[in-house]
């Protein structure tokens, strides 16, 4: 572990130009589609288009035999920003690592499509690969910021809505409460290189929509009744604004018997994950994420299967 590279890595942040007034959305789009253009991708990995209940999204797929089983994964971007594109680093990792395809997906995002379009795109594609006939031992949802938060309500409303759960769910930096009340929003206020309050408030305020924040969909951290999940992997470091969602979901996880890890690695940033050859505590992140995909895998019942539909353009 070099608490050297971590250190360099935030001071880098830390002094990279930062907007000097407020962004349009599709400016902010562009930016972080540029941010996250500059993460290098494994080699080993293939990636091709395709659609899930009606959305876009990516199949990401390894080089050779693919191991059984299908990781759902969920970008991040605050619900209005990001792509499968800009999650790439984050996806491909994960195929390396454990073998398994991924599907990555493109839901609405806000203000076009405001809470709870996203989660109900999420859904939408869950109960697709269920048709499918894929075994849901054999689906993990993964997702990053937003997107970790997207792991937690899309169980919560697949709960709800009668269907099985998946094997697993890991979260990275997983936005879990729009009530903003967690310790840290104030005190790492000073460290976190990534967001202010101000802009996590302007983008909340996209995607509530005039939504009052205090229910579980929107502050699962707070109000989630858990019961009945999968185990979860809860990664987060420590200069994150958002690092007590993670405790605090981690806290409701114990409250209802569900098996949880909270990884918590200091001095850290947002999604810190996506810094592979960067930082060492990035690839070892993504291995400890990767083993836990694979220890929550089971073997695939026989005639069950991951069949993509027709990649389009």
């Amino acid at each position: 572990m070099s608490r050297e590279q971590r250190q360099a890595l935030d001071t880098t942040l830390q002094t990279a130009p930062k907007p000097t007034g407020p962004e349009s959305v599709e400016r902010m789009r562009e930016d972080f589609a540029a941010f996250m253009a500059t993460f290098p991708l494994p080699g080993g990995v293939m990636h091709s288009p395709t659609e899930l209940a009606g959305r876009r999204a990516v199949l990401v797929e390894p080089r050779g035999e693919a191991r059984e089983g299908a990781i759902l994964y969920f970008h991040g971007g605050s619900f209005v920003l990001g792509s499968p594109q800009t999650a790439m680093v984050l996806t491909a990792n994960l195929v390396r690592r454990t073998g398994v395809r991924a599907i990555s997906l493109d839901y609405r995002l806000a203000p076009e499509h405001p809470f709870p379009a996203a989660i109900r795109d999420c859904v939408a594609a869950y109960r697709s690969l269920l048709d499918r006939g894929t075994d849901p031992a054999q689906i993990v949802f993964a997702g990053d910021s937003a997107g970790g938060g997207l792991t937690v309500t899309t169980c919560i409303a697949a709960r709800d809505a009668g269907l099985p759960m998946p094997a697993a769910i890991v979260a990275f930096s997983a936005g879990l409460d729009h009530t903003r009340t967690g310790a840290t929003m104030s005190t790492k206020r000073d460290v976190d290189p990534f967001f202010t309050g101000d802009g996590m408030e302007h983008t909340g305020r996209l995607y509530l929509a005039g939504e009052d924040p205090e229910q579980p969909m929107l502050a699962p951290a707070v109000l989630a009744d858990l019961t009945g999940f999968p185990p979860i992997l809860l990664q987060v470091g420590t200069n994150e604004l958002l690092l007590d969602d993670s405790v605090r979901l981690a806290q409701r996880a114990r409250d209802a018997e569900i098996d949880v890890i909270l990884d918590i690695t200091g001095n850290a940033p947002h999604v810190f994950q996506a810094f592979v050859g960067v930082i060492d505590e990035a690839d070892h992140a993504l291995d400890r994420a990767a083993l836990f995909i694979t220890q929550h895998l089971r073997a695939a019942r026989p005639g069950t299967h991951l069949e993509p539909v027709v990649a389009h353009q």
